[in-house]
């Protein structure tokens, strides 16, 4: 069962990239289904989990910051409280969240999209780890003409993912998720066409032992 983790900066075309790649190798596509199976095992709405998600855009980054503010939001350890549900600690949702890459990825395999899977799935055997990345002028660029925004706002958009998704990384891994050395393919899909990304990291993924 092949496995393929994309770690993709915003406006680098992951979602379009990842399912892709997964029908190609006939494995599922792991995304939403991640924080979503999180929530219903720990009892609280899909957009409370998505607080901890790394791809939240007003999620951990702002919460890491201190830019949102929540009753007995800490990090070290403490229980987070979310109105209505039971306490929620980031690093429980994490814990959980590793556990269900790894299950997927021992039982289905699949094309993990986020998630720090690079990271998560780094002792997997066969696994191929891949990172999307391009220059912020040409995302901001790529961001504003397929989302008909002015760059103002695709810039807006592509600083708060961006700060999210390191922080994610950087609080519970202390990894820079940009570090090369965590991949073994890195692609600018700003540069490179979609279909011939798609082509490439399916290649690798079928000669990876």
């Amino acid at each position: 069962m092949r496995v393929v983790t994309i770690s993709a900066a915003y406006g680098t075309a992951g979602s379009q990239i990842g399912p892709a790649v997964a029908e190609r190798l006939g494995v599922p596509f792991v995304d939403r289904a991640i924080p979503n199976a999180v929530a219903e095992e720990l009892g609280c709405t899909l957009e409370e989990a998505l607080a901890h998600d790394d791809r939240a855009e007003r999620g951990l980054g702002r919460l890491l910051s201190g830019a949102m503010r929540l009753p007995t939001v800490t990090f070290g350890g403490v229980d987070m409280y979310v109105p209505g549900v039971m306490p929620l600690a980031p690093e429980e949702f994490v814990r959980r969240t590793e556990r269900m890459l790894r299950d997927t990825a021992r039982n289905q395999g699949g094309v993990f999209l986020g998630r720090a899977g690079a990271l998560v799935l780094a002792d997997h055997p066969g696994a191929l780890h891949v990172r999307l990345d391009a220059p912020v002028k040409r995302r901001i660029r790529q961001t504003a003409t397929l989302g008909g925004l002015s760059e103002r706002e695709a810039r807006r958009i592509i600083e708060e993912n961006d700060g999210a998704r390191t922080a994610y990384v950087r609080h519970f891994y202390k990894a820079d998720p940009t570090d090369p050395s965590l991949y073994h393919l890195v692609l600018d899909s700003t540069a490179i066409p979609v279909p011939t990304c798609v082509e490439l990291i399916v290649t690798a993924a079928e000669a990876v032992d």
